[in-house]
């Protein structure tokens, strides 16, 4: 069987190959709703550095995408299934350590990151990387990927940090914050929940958490038990400054920001207060699941749903560029159906 993919194969340009799918051992799933991330925006537009563009290009854009299944040889779905696509793989087949998480694993490959997205007519795929859903609209799955990265932070904070999480402090206004802002509010009612950033019109969009703040207005003396970094490139270097600042002794910070350069920290002080920085990136297949198992609530429905802005269906590659124009006027998530 031939199947469509859609590549960009220099920043702003795509093309079509065309390739066999694997029916045998992979189930086919037709993708219906897709959303753009950051990352498909720095390819799209070329704002990366020049080797890691030749290096990564050409493949095809999208791992935020839920699909319905077409075929399944291996009968672990049935034909019109809804599923989300699971874009993480692990490429050796080997067992996980105890203490490992999939996407953290040397030898893993992350599609639409050097390897083809879901920006293809029909995608084959591994039935161990799909996870079924009901009861969430496609246009709310569509950012299921997105939203199971703010589950594993949660979920690895819950592991690491002290018990002592009477306030918990999110730096950022973005969609990776609000995101996470959700999943906290969800995990852990009783405390109070914070949100700090610099844009008055997103933080009106957090009004389910206890607090907001401008950065330039936060008290000297405040203080929070535990903090989430969510601000990323330049910015991110005050943030976690600002963070190191008004943490308690002993607490967490957990980043979740990406910065194209380096950046300082004040180890002195971070040295003093004994803090944990942790890492986090990506998702598996169970913070897929969990994210599932939040996402079918009407109460998270409901808010995710003001984030997102729907887009005109893409019907061809003028379409596709259309939508990555969009997206960089839009607040926070853009989705649209895929129809290619």
């Amino acid at each position: 069987m031939i199947n469509y993919v859609y590549q960009l194969v220099n920043p702003q340009f795509f093309s079509i190959k065309f390739e066999n799918v694997d029916l045998k051992s992979k189930v086919l799933v037709r993708p219906r709703f897709m959303s753009i991330c950051q990352a498909d925006q720095r390819y799209y537009l070329g704002n990366r550095e020049i080797n890691k563009l030749n290096e990564k290009l050409p493949m095809a854009l999208i791992h935020e995408c839920c699909g319905e299944v077409v075929f399944d040889k291996t009968g672990t779905y049935k034909p019109g299934q809804n599923v989300v696509m699971v874009p993480n793989t692990l490429s050796n087949g080997e067992p996980l350590k105890d203490y490992m998480l999939e996407n953290y694993v040397e030898g893993s490959y992350f599609l639409s990151s050097g390897y083809d997205g879901f920006m293809r007519e029909f995608v084959d795929i591994s039935p161990d990387r799909l996870v079924p859903f009901e009861n969430i609209p496609l246009q709310t799955a569509a950012i299921t990927e997105f939203f199971s990265v703010a589950c594993q932070a949660v979920s690895r904070f819950d592991k690491f940090a002290h018990s002592t999480r009477e306030t918990i402090t999110i730096w950022g206004d973005g969609s990776l914050a609000y995101v996470l802002a959700c999943v906290l509010r969800e995990k852990f009612p009783k405390s109070q929940l914070v949100v700090i950033g610099k844009n008055e019109r997103k933080l009106s969009r957090f009004s389910f958490v206890n607090q907001t703040y401008l950065n330039y207005e936060l008290p000297d003396n405040f203080k929070t038990d535990h903090a989430f970094e969510c601000v990323g490139g330049e910015s991110c270097y005050d943030a976690i400054d600002h963070i190191i600042t008004h943490i308690r002794p002993q607490g967490v910070v957990m980043l979740l920001g990406v910065s194209e350069n380096k950046i300082a920290i004040d180890t002195r002080l971070m040295l003093e207060k004994g803090l944990t920085m942790i890492g986090c990136s990506r998702s598996g297949k169970a913070d897929f699941e969990e994210a599932v198992n939040l996402m079918k609530t009407q109460k998270v429905i409901r808010r995710l749903s003001s984030i997102i802005y729907e887009d005109s269906p893409v019907h061809n590659i003028d379409d596709i560029h259309r939508v990555f124009a969009t997206d960089l006027n839009t607040p926070f998530k853009t989705v649209f159906e895929w129809k290619l």
